[in-house]
């Protein structure tokens, strides 16, 4: 029998199920228990999401800087600098953002558990506004080392705390579509850099840069509520409290249970809390870090870092047939829309399947952009006939970097390390694909030189190729296991069925 009961501003519905029943959703009592149907309002959590995810638009602002800015300071006209960009300090400018990213998670990792989520992300914005300001100002190329290299720590740090933040403000039902958001917004920010950067001058540009963060930094410090799982484990309760009656829209009492539940799950967290040395004392968590640092070796060696830093610069060399800013730009609109097709395949098609196809996508298209650039560079051959076909790839290229390798590592790593050393594996892994990333985009040039643009694209190929093979030999599906199917698979006690 079920009753309507008023409770504050929120009405539910009190259902009567058996004390073994009791999960996040109810609430316990001495004889029965009682659980809790809602008609959730989650207006305020997709805003709280939103505004938290203001940051990852920001990097991406940095991440797709060097696209419309390193060409001008490779002319005469508008180069904040007195001499012409030399390659080398071309690939100094774009590999000091991922070197400086290698040390955010650590920073950002210790950040989050020492002064809070809140805090850890309102000091992110600081590394960005002193790079942009640092923009507006320069005269030196020394400006542009430490200001990229600031960007990579602000990087680094919000890509450790914003998934944290997020999954922890989030209800079971949504946590899944709200984590998406960061790569979401990530990618909008980049095709920012893509729209706005070539057609503003380069101090303008970099004082529009200073809106986001600054805009950011506001409305997270006045409007948005600290995680209500570092409350509680600071023992704020009260303030847990509040701020879970202001994410869920519901009154004292729910807001008190959930605290509750939060709050045992600190106590289990506290018991269970592990080192990254932990991980080599169990077969299956030392194959996850193998796997997890795997993918994303795979996922640097695929060529990304250097598509985003310089795709204005590729379409300039491959001479295609529309304005190399205005080909970036589709870029950037393929990005956005193959990054939330991406969240709608994975649970009809697994992850292995998406990284497989992903791998194989990326390579077809470095594989065609070798041939281009062979033709082009290496027989000499006028080829002005097909300038869409570096468009083409490139598109294709991003499509398939979306579908797979541009996220599911990162899925796929949550899923294969319990829960008492996943902070601790993710610095890692994080750290290691980050610092292979400053090596892939520093070295781009030197390769280049080497063995030209075919041979570079080449080299891709065949990394995304291998990529596409390990993943099949080594890594098994993910998506509709449980953790412990997952983790039996992994100690090679469960067989797992292809």
């Amino acid at each position: 029998m079920t009753s309507n009961v008023n409770c504050g501003r929120d009405d539910y519905v009190y259902e009567k199920v058996p004390t073994a029943g009791i999960g996040k959703a109810a609430i316990a009592s001495d004889k029965d228990s009682v659980s809790i149907i809602s008609n959730k309002d989650r207006k305020f959590l997709y805003f709280a999401a939103s505004i938290a995810n203001l940051a990852s638009f920001v990097c991406g602002t940095a991440l797709g800087w060097t696209s419309p800015e390193v060409p001008k300071m490779k002319a005469v006209e508008d180069n904040p600098i007195d001499h012409i960009l030399t390659p080398t300090e071309e690939g100094w400018v774009g590999s000091l953002l991922p070197l400086a990213a290698a040390v955010g998670p650590f920073a950002g990792g210790y950040m989050t558990d020492a002064i809070g989520r809140k805090i850890t992300l309102l000091i992110s914005a600081t590394p960005f506004i002193l790079a942009y300001f640092l923009n507006i100002i320069a005269t030196d190329l020394t400006y542009f080392f430490l200001s990229r290299f600031l960007c990579g720590l602000g990087v680094g740090i919000v890509f450790t705390s914003i998934p944290m933040y997020v999954g922890e403000i989030a209800d079971d039902e949504v946590r899944g579509s709200l984590g998406a958001f960061m790569l979401l917004f990530m990618v909008i920010g980049m095709l920012f850099s893509y729209v706005f950067g070539p057609y503003l001058t380069f101090k303008t540009f970099n004082v529009v840069l200073l809106v986001p963060p600054t805009a950011f930094f506001l409305l997270f410090l006045f409007f948005i509520p600290e995680s209500p799982y570092y409350l509680v484990q600071t023992n704020k309760i009260e303030r847990a409290e509040q701020a879970l009656m202001k994410l869920r829209r519901s009154g004292r009492s729910m807001a008190r249970n959930e605290a509750e539940l939060i709050r045992q799950q600190v106590e289990v967290d506290r018991r269970n809390k592990g080192g990254i040395l932990d991980i080599f004392k169990i077969k299956g968590q030392t194959r996850a870090l193998m796997l997890s640092v795997g993918l994303l070796v795979c996922q640097q060696l695929s060529g990304i870092n250097i598509i985003i830093f310089f795709a204005q610069d590729i379409f300039t060399a491959a001479d295609v047939s529309l304005a190399p800013e205005i080909c970036t730009i589709i870029i950037g609109i393929v990005q956005i829309l193959a990054s939330g097709a991406t969240s709608l395949l994975v649970e009809k098609l697994g992850k292995r399947f998406l990284l497989m196809l992903s791998g194989i996508g990326m390579g077809l298209s470095h594989g065609v952009m070798a041939c281009f650039f062979h033709l082009k560079d290496d027989q000499m051959i006028d080829i002005s006939g097909v300038g869409w076909v570096p468009i083409v790839s490139l598109v294709v290229f991003i499509v398939t970097y979306c579908l797979g390798f541009g996220s599911l590592p990162w899925a796929v790593m949550g899923e294969l390390f319990p829960v008492n050393i996943k902070s601790a594996a993710s610095a890692v892994t994080a750290s290691g694909g980050c610092l292979l990333g400053f090596i892939v985009t520093r070295y781009f040039g030197n390769l280049t030189d080497m063995i030209g643009r075919s041979g570079t694209f080449g080299v891709f190929t065949i990394c995304c190729f291998i990529a596409s093979l390990l993943v099949y030999k080594l890594l098994p599906e993910t998506t509709g296991k449980s953790f412990q199917e997952i983790q039996d698979i992994l100690n090679g006690t469960l067989e797992e069925r292809r």
